[in-house]
């Protein structure tokens, strides 16, 4: 990963139309004030690089920053399971998804490995239990595509950890101490499927190896009042300075190592002071880079979504990526995916098409809540999965989108209307459009800001008011996958 001045400002127009550089950072001269400062890109190029890892880090924190289970949170060693879908009030993870119940954990193995288990599924309902390493790497994805419907026990092993596994236990070995259980299991959201779900997920296991097989219970969390649990996670990296985030960063590193297929980046964070199974040396930052090395990086790291140099495609209109959950060294798809979807999975198993603007000619036009749109998958191309679908509307920080009829997303668990050519049409708007079809509600009936929607449509599927996201799980096809045509204006339904 290279960085220079001249491709973060890239005309500026970029950073600019994206809304993804705080806008203080164009206070800077338009001379380069860090004109031959290596370091200065170097500092930029470890802030990308540990981006993922003090994002976990601090997603961990609030996750598990509670006395027992509730909600989205519970402490370090407990299952924690979503008993309904999240609202627009839930930010403890971008992109959250109104299709499978969460059913997570974070461990730390670092000491000892620890034991998960699950029950037969008894159907072919979708499932599936990606374990991510402190990286973001999804190192292990046991589920119905890769392990079948049928009871699994593994026991999650730490960098370094030699031993003997019970009869019966398959050792999937994480890469670092610190692993996140992100566990989606397919649910309808009827009251009958949901007590069905409940149901598998009473029936899954976590403890460590020396508890196996013996009586035990998970002690209760110890909370820390100064952890801050009001402001979303995201926001709490992004204002940190780059001495804070360095920091951080590096104690982390040392039960969490870099690969090695790090070590070029390694040998040049050094030079800076970051050194792995070391506290950072401060005193080899210029401390005139401290302010800006976030804002700089930050701003990188969006302006991939539109320059990706092949990372990101783009089909009428709708922008997706095949590369998610394993990243080797592309450090700046890595950062993307935390800040935009923090915990996606493998291709094999979700694709993501996400759509922020109406394409018009060469320009695009920002989604406005006071108009109404369409999204038409013609004849014969409803999306092809193996498990499901959805269409979500996110907010410009991918979160649910507050509206007056609590839908966040269209999949075909909706009574989908078929028009007389085959096609089938979702309707994005703030009226409802009666009986003629299907609604995805706009949050209001008012002029947004242009990165106040996304549409994120779910290749396992999803999606969202705001920005509009495609969500389909089981995909059958990686490369290319079909996608809804051109978001168009139309009259009210």
């Amino acid at each position: 990963m290279k960085i220079s001045r001249r491709a973060v400002s890239f005309g500026g127009m970029g950073l600019l139309a994206a809304s993804a550089l705080p806008a203080r950072a164009f206070d800077l001269p338009i001379v380069d004030p860090f004109e031959g400062e290596g370091d200065f890109w170097t500092a930029v190029e470890a802030y990308i690089y540990g981006y993922p890892l003090v994002t976990m880090e601090m997603t961990r924190r609030v996750v598990t920053n509670v006395e027992k289970p509730e909600g989205s949170k519970g402490p370090m060693g407990h299952i924690i399971k979503l008993r309904e879908y999240p609202d627009a009030s839930f930010t403890a993870v971008t992109a959250p998804n109104a299709d499978t119940l969460y059913t997570t954990a974070f461990i730390d193995v670092g000491k000892e490995p620890w034991v998960f288990s699950f029950p037969d599924m008894k159907d072919d309902r979708y499932f599936l239990f990606p374990m991510l390493d402190g990286w973001t790497t999804v190192f292990q994805v046991p589920g119905s595509r890769t392990t079948g419907q049928g009871a699994h026990s593994v026991a999650i092993t730490g960098p370094g950890w030699e031993g003997k596994l019970p009869d019966g236990v398959v050792e999937y070995k994480s890469p670092t101490s610190l692993v996140w259980i992100l566990g989606r299991i397919y649910c309808t959201g009827t009251p009958e499927d949901y007590k069905a779900v409940h149901a598998i997920q009473d029936a899954c296991t976590l403890c460590p190896l020396s508890a196996h097989d013996k009586p035990w219970t998970p002690p209760p969390g110890k909370v820390d009042p100064g952890i801050d649990m009001k402001t979303a996670v995201r926001d709490q990296v992004n204002r940190m300075d780059a001495v804070e985030y360095f920091t951080l960063l590096s104690e982390l590193m040392k039960t969490n190592p870099p690969t090695a297929a790090d070590g070029e980046m390694v040998e040049k964070m050094a030079r800076i002071g970051i050194v792995p199974g070391q506290d950072f040396d401060k005193s080899k930052l210029d401390t005139r880079f401290v302010r800006h090395i976030p804002e700089i990086a930050v701003g990188r790291i969006m302006l991939h979504f539109k320059f990706s140099d092949g990372d990101m495609k783009d089909i009428n209109g709708w922008g997706f990526t095949t590369k998610t959950g394993v990243y080797g060294t592309d450090y700046l798809q890595r950062a993307l995916i935390t800040a935009i979807g923090l915990g996606a999975n493998r291709p094999q198993d979700a694709v993501y098409p996400t759509s922020t603007k109406m394409k018009e000619g060469l320009l695009g036009r920002a989604y406005n809540g006071a108009n109404n749109y369409v999204i038409t998958f013609p004849k014969g191309q409803m999306p092809p999965v193996r498990g499901f679908w959805s269409i979500t509307m996110y907010n410009e920080k991918y979160f649910f989108v507050e509206n007056p009829i609590n839908r966040y997303s269209i999949s075909a668990r909706q009574d989908l209307k078929t028009k007389p050519d085959g096609s089938t049409e979702i309707y994005i708007q703030h009226q409802s459009p009666g009986a003629v079809g299907v609604q995805l509600a706009a949050g209001a009936k008012r002029q947004v800001r242009a990165d106040d929607a996304a549409l994120l449509a779910r290749r396992q599927p999803t999606v969202d008011p705001g920005r509009l996201m495609g969500h389909t799980r089981g995909a059958k096809g990686l490369t290319d996958p079909p996608v809804p045509s051109r978001l168009r204006p139309s009259a009210p339904r």
